[in-house]
C-alpha cells in the first residue's frame, strides 16, 4: 500500500493554485483548517440528528405494534379457509396512524395484503416483486430494520408474529428523518459558508497586521539590494527599527540579525573604500612622481644619441633601448595616471564631438601604423555627433584599433562600424583574426591583462581598461564577443551622458 504524505499532496496540486506569499499561505491555511473543523462539526451534527430521529422512529414503531397490519386481516365467508382482506379494504383501521405508515400481512412467507396510510381513503399500494421479496425477508424478531421499497422509498420496519400463524409487518417512512437532515445540511452550509467568508476576511486582515514587522524588515533588505555595492562609497540605509528587533519573537530575531549583518557589511565596505582610496592616491601620486624621472632619463638618452663624437655601437644600441623603454614607460605612466583620475571621478569635458571625424582620423593613424592590415569603414551617411570629451573618446577608438593591430597577424581585415539611434551611439571594431582565448574573455577589460601568443603584443595591458573606464565615465559600456575568425569590441554610449555631481563623479 502506498502511503500518501502531505508533501505528496502539495506536489500534486498545480503550482498556479499554490499560494506563493507567506500571508496568502497563512490565510489559506487558516481558512482550510476552519473549513475542516466546520465540516467535521456538520457531519457529526447530521449523523447525530439522523441517529436521534431514527431512534424516535423506532420507538414509534414499537408503540404502534402490529395494529395497522392486523386490521388488514378479515374473516372470510367460508369457515376453515384462510382469511384474506376484503377487496375494497373497507375494514382497514387507519386510526391513530401517522401518514405514510406501511403495513403488510404475510402468510406462509407470501405477502397476502399490504397498505399504506394516506390523507385520503385509498390505502392500496402496488408492490414490485422485489418489494415482496424484501418484505418477506424481514426477520420476525420485533426489532427495527431498514427497508427500501421501490414504490414508497426508505422505511424502518418491524415484523412480529400474528395470532393466526401469520406475520405482521409495520413500517414508518424515513422521509421525515431525511427531510430534517437535509434542512440541517442546508442551514449548516449557509452558516458555515458565511463563517468561512468572515473568518477569511478577518484572518487576512489579522495576518497582514501581524506580518507588518516582517514587511518592514523586507523593505530594509530590499533597499540594500538596490544599492550599488561593487564600488565607490556606499551609505547603507537606516537599520530595522528597534521595535522590530525583539529577540522574543521570530521576526525580531530576523530583524536583529539583519541589523548585525548590515553593520558588518557597512564596516567591510568602509574598509574596502578606504583601501581603494589609498591605492588610488598611491597610483596617482606614483604616476605623477614617475613622469619627471622617466622624462629625464628619456631626454638624457636622446641627448647622448645626438652627441657629435663617435660612440661605440654597443653603447648606441643601449642608448636606443633606453630611449625606447623610457618612451614605453612614459606611456604606461600616462595611462596609469589617466585611470587614477577616472577612478577618482575627475570631471570630463562636455562638448559636442563629431564622432565620424574622430573615427576617420583614428583609422588613418591605424592605417599608417599597420599597413599590413586591411582597414575598412562602415559609417552612416549622416555625421554622428555626441556630447562628451573629444580627447577621451579619441582614446577609445585609438586603443581599440591599436589592440586589433597588435594582436592580429598581418593581412587581417579590421572593420570599424558606427551606428546611432535616438537612445544610444554604438562604436564597434570587428576583426577576422584568431580570436580571444575563452579564459581571457571575462577579464579582457581588466588592468594588466595580456593575451598569450599568437594574439600577444608588447603593450602595457592598460589599453582596453582605459576603453572601459572612459566608456563608463560617459555613462556607457564596453563589451567583447569572440570566436575564431571574428572578434567584436563594442562600445555603447548614451545619447545624453549623465551629469556630474559636485565631486565630479558621473
Amino acid at each position: 500500500m502506498t502511503r500518501t504524505t502531505p508533501g505528496r499532496l502539495l506536489r500534486a496540486v498545480p503550482r498556479d493554485l499554490v499560494p506563493r506569499t507567506l500571508r496568502a499561505r497563512l490565510t489559506c491555511g487558516l481558512v482550510v483548517l476552519l473549513a475542516i473543523s466546520c465540516a467535521a462539526v456538520g457531519i457529526a451534527a447530521v449523523l447525530g440528528l439522523r441517529a436521534f430521529l431514527t431512534e424516535r422512529l423506532d420507538q414509534q414503531l414499537a408503540e404502534a405494534g402490529g395494529r395497522f397490519p392486523a386490521s388488514l386481516e378479515h374473516a372470510s365467508k367460508s369457515p376453515g379457509t384462510p382469511r384474506e382482506p376484503d377487496a375494497d379494504n373497507q375494514h382497514v383501521d387507519t386510526r391513530r396512524q401517522a401518514p405514510g405508515t406501511f403495513g403488510a400481512r404475510l402468510l406462509h412467507g407470501q405477502v397476502t395484503s399490504a397498505a399504506v396510510v394516506r390523507s385520503g381513503a385509498d390505502t392500496s399500494v402496488d408492490l414490485a416483486p422485489s418489494d415482496l421479496r424484501a418484505i418477506a425477508s424481514v426477520p420476525v424478531d420485533g426489532h427495527c430494520h431498514a427497508l427500501d421499497l421501490s414504490a414508497l422509498g426508505d422505511y424502518r420496519v418491524s415484523a412480529i408474529a400474528g395470532d393466526d400463524g401469520d406475520v405482521l409487518v409495520t413500517g414508518m417512512p424515513m422521509s421525515s428523518v431525511e427531510d430534517a437532515a437535509s434542512r440541517l445540511v442546508a442551514i449548516e452550509a449557509a452558516v458555515f459558508g458565511g463563517a468561512l467568508v468572515v473568518a477569511g476576511a478577518a484572518g487576512a486582515f489579522w495576518v497582514r497586521w501581524s506580518l507588518r514587522p516582517l514587511s518592514r524588515v523586507a523593505t530594509t533588505a530590499a533597499s540594500v539590494t538596490a544599492l550599488p555595492l561593487d564600488s565607490g562609497e556606499v551609505v547603507l540605509p537606516d537599520r530595522v527599527p528597534a521595535a522590530d528587533t525583539d529577540p522574543r519573537t521570530e521576526v525580531g530575531r530576523v530583524g536583529a540579525a539583519l541589523n548585525r549583518m548590515l553593520g558588518h557589511v557597512e564596516g567591510a565596505l568602509a574598509k574596502r573604500q578606504a583601501g581603494e582610496e589609498r591605492l588610488r592616491r598611491f597610483a596617482a601620486d606614483a604616476s605623477h612622481e614617475l613622469r619627471t624621472p622617466v622624462a629625464t632619463i628619456r631626454g638624457h638618452a636622446e641627448l647622448a644619441l645626438r652627441h657629435p663624437e663617435p660612440v661605440p655601437a654597443g653603447v648606441t644600441r643601449a642608448l636606443d633601448r633606453i630611449a625606447a623603454e623610457s618612451a614605453r614607460m612614459s606611456g604606461m605612466v600616462d595611462d596609469l595616471l589617466l585611470l587614477a583620475r577616472l577612478d577618482a571621478g575627475r570631471p570630463l569635458a562636455r562638448e559636442t564631438v563629431d564622432l565620424t571625424r574622430l573615427v576617420l582620423d583614428a583609422v588613418d593613424d591605424a592605417r599608417a601604423a599597420g599597413p599590413g592590415h586591411r582597414w575598412n569603414l562602415d559609417l552612416p551617411e549622416e555625421p554622428v555627433a555626441i556630447t562628451g570629451d573629444a580627447h577621451r573618446l579619441h582614446q577609445i577608438a585609438a586603443n581599440l584599433l591599436a589592440n586589433a593591430r597588435a594582436h592580429t597577424p598581418a593581412g587581417t581585415r579590421v572593420t570599424v562600424q558606427l551606428r546611432q539611434t535616438p537612445d544610444a551611439t554604438e562604436l564597434a571594431v570587428v576583426d577576422n583574426g584568431p580570436g580571444i582565448p575563452e579564459a581571457l574573455r571575462d577579464t579582457v577589460f581588466e588592468r594588466f591583462t595580456r593575451a598569450p601568443q599568437p594574439r600577444s603584443g608588447h603593450g602595457s595591458g592598460l589599453g582596453l581598461s582605459i576603453v572601459s573606464a572612459v566608456a563608463a565615465a560617459h555613462g556607457g559600456t564596453a563589451h567583447v564577443t569572440s570566436r575564431p575568425g571574428e572578434t567584436t569590441f563594442r562600445v555603447v554610449l548614451p545619447a545624453d551622458p549623465p551629469a556630474e555631481d559636485a565631486a565630479g563623479r558621473p
